[in-house]
């Protein structure tokens, strides 16, 4: 199974996610914007990382390009999320692995996680 970093300033999503992920077996870990996901990724390299669009402090198109810019962080696969359309999110950002659209069904996040994992051959 993968270690998964949650980024969303919304406890609620990020706390359903975590519970969901962890019960398929995988590890997880949270934080409140990207600029607390970066200092999270010192703790335990997630293979995964789930980046809401829209946060205070770093969001998720920053936290992105700080990810892409160094060579130890820019292939781990990323799931973006955000209540956008995929077109306004694409039209700021790129280089993320799946597009989850909020609100989700439980069912599409698992899908997106394993769609990542899958794309970048890691996980279990």
């Amino acid at each position: 199974m993968a270690t998964v970093l949650i980024v969303d300033d919304e406890f609620g999503i990020a706390e359903l996610l975590e519970s969901v992920l962890t019960d398929e077996g995988h590890t997880v870990f949270t934080a409140a914007n990207g600029r607390h996901g970066l200092q999270r990724m010192a703790e335990a390299a997630p293979h995964l990382i789930v980046l809401d669009f829209m946060m205070p402090v770093m969001d998720g198109p920053t936290m992105l390009r700080a990810l892409q810019a160094e060579e130890a962080t820019r292939d781990i696969p990323v799931v973006m999320m955000s209540s956008m359309p995929e077109a306004a999110v694409r039209a700021r950002c790129d280089g993320y692995a799946v597009f989850l659209r909020k609100p989700f069904r439980l069912k599409e996040a698992r899908a997106a996680v394993a769609a990542a994992l899958d794309g970048a051959g890691r996980g279990g």
